[in-house]
């Protein structure tokens, strides 16, 4: 993997299926031993020996932060899938090892004592999964707005009506039971809180909402599991150190490029364009930024790009690297 921190090995020990496109993975260390702690939010980033080579897909974890003898993750089949996706529902099987990296929290949340609004869109559902067991076990005040296409291919509304009850509010499309983002954030209070994880719609609902009811951007806090590497043509990056050509496909990001070749290691956490872990210095061409970290003064000084959504305005893109 492209970290400098240690692999984990671990052997899938269950596979549930969660929902017609979404499967559950309990995975539990490889020598028997506790897993790293994580806190509500966090992630792992998988390795997956796919039929294109190596992929590398960062997957919440699901499971207690309270008890470390085993994680899970949950993985929705996508149809434009590079093989991660499939991989893991067609070919993974239990007692199978993975290579993952310890848990990182991009997501966590944050100290208050209003109120703690989670909002989900569909496989969205999953960093706060972990979330309301700190929640519930720490006593706060909490609400999840759980909002999906249809009940019967929503995952986990059982699991979660059984444990959090009346904190759960299920918006199901196929019934007209949309969620009203807009109304949701007029009722908050000075000292409320709203965490969103979805489809970049959903997460763009709620910072046009918190916008209009001028809600502090520091009390608004999502995550995206999808930062788009598709459209734009196919092209070619350049490692300046080396003078290695990389081709670039036009559904494929510059790390994944970097990574099938080999040839370099590049840190990376996220692989959404939120962390700037992945921050590669421009030495010629310009990018197309993608990312959710850099400043628009930093973007339009072409002086740098995060190379797990950004791409090549032109042909070929140097990089130093």
């Amino acid at each position: 993997m492209t970290h400098q921190t240690p692999n984990i090995a671990v052997r899938v020990v269950r596979i549930e299926q969660a929902s017609p496109l979404i499967k559950r993975f309990t995975l539990q260390a490889a020598d028997g031993g506790s897993l790293p702690a994580f806190g509500g939010g966090s992630h792992v980033i998988v390795q997956i020996p796919a039929a294109s080579g190596l992929l590398y897909n960062a997957y919440s974890l699901l499971s207690s932060p309270f008890q470390l003898q085993h994680y899970q993750i949950a993985v929705r089949r996508e149809e434009a899938s590079r093989g991660g996706s499939a991989f893991m529902h067609e070919q993974l099987a239990e007692g199978d090892i993975l290579q993952i990296s310890p848990p990182n929290n991009l997501f966590p949340l944050h100290a208050s004592s209003g109120r703690q609004i989670l909002i989900a869109g569909g496989i969205g559902i999953t960093p706060f999964m972990s979330q309301m067991e700190e929640l519930q076990a720490s006593g706060a005040s909490f609400e999840l707005h759980y909002a999906f296409r249809s009940r019967e291919q929503a995952a986990f509304v059982e699991e979660l009506t059984a444990r959090y009850g009346a904190h759960c509010h299920f918006h199901d499309a196929a019934q007209g039971e949309l969620c009203d983002v807009a109304g949701l954030l007029q009722q908050m209070a000075e000292q409320d809180h709203v965490y969103v994880c979805g489809p970049q719609s959903l997460i763009e609902a709620v910072q046009v909402a918190g916008a209009a009811q001028g809600i502090a951007p520091a009390r608004l806090h999502w995550e995206q599991f999808a930062a788009s590497t598709q459209g734009g043509a196919a092209f070619t990056v350049v490692l300046a150190r080396s003078g290695r050509e990389i081709p670039v496909a036009a559904g494929q990001s510059i790390l994944q490029a970097i990574e099938s070749d080999g040839t370099v290691a590049v840190d990376c956490l996220c692989r959404e364009g939120v962390c700037g872990t992945c921050e590669v210095g421009i030495v010629e061409g310009e990018a197309e930024h993608r990312d959710q970290y850099l400043s628009d003064e930093e973007k339009q000084a072409q002086k740098s790009l995060l190379i797990c959504v950004s791409r090549a305005r032109g042909a070929r893109l140097v990089l130093d690297l």
